[in-house]
């Protein structure tokens, strides 16, 4: 048997019972970081428990969607629930992606329960040096 203190906890699980598990209509929200890396930018879901093969990941355009299904545990037949605390049903974000990503060349991986996306810094949004031709004569300018 299992012993709490925290008496939102119950309150939590209530809230949880009451709305029902999350669907594909109607989500929940997968907790993520973002950063940039040197040239990429790097954002990360937390999705423990989820099978790399439950994750729907589609780009269109700049929007960038990350779907996920916890699935139930197949349990015999004589086992008794005595505590349900991790979420099941479906976990669903979008993200606008900036104009300055190459978002046909993102990497996934999935490790530990968490999904980590890499998606590069597009060439056009590098600072590069631009040459001024006055006459015969060049220069160049950095930018």
């Amino acid at each position: 048997m299992l012993m709490r203190t925290d008496p939102f906890r119950e309150l939590d699980r209530l809230a949880q019972q009451l709305v029902g598990p999350a669907t594909w209509s109607r989500p929940s929200v997968m907790p993520m970081d973002a950063y940039r890396e040197g040239d990429e930018y790097v954002v990360a879901f937390d999705l423990p428990g989820v099978t790399s093969d439950a994750i729907d990941i589609d780009v269109e355009r700049n929007m960038l969607t990350v779907k996920a299904e916890r699935r139930p545990v197949a349990k015999a037949d004589d086992v008794q629930m005595d505590l349900s605390e991790r979420p099941l049903g479906a976990f669903s974000r979008q993200i606008v992606l900036a104009d300055t990503l190459d978002t046909e060349r993102i990497q996934a991986d999935y490790d530990a329960g968490v999904l980590t996306l890499r998606i590069p810094i597009a060439e056009r949004a590098k600072p590069r040096k631009i040459s001024i031709g006055v006459g015969s004569d060049r220069r160049e300018i950095s930018g």
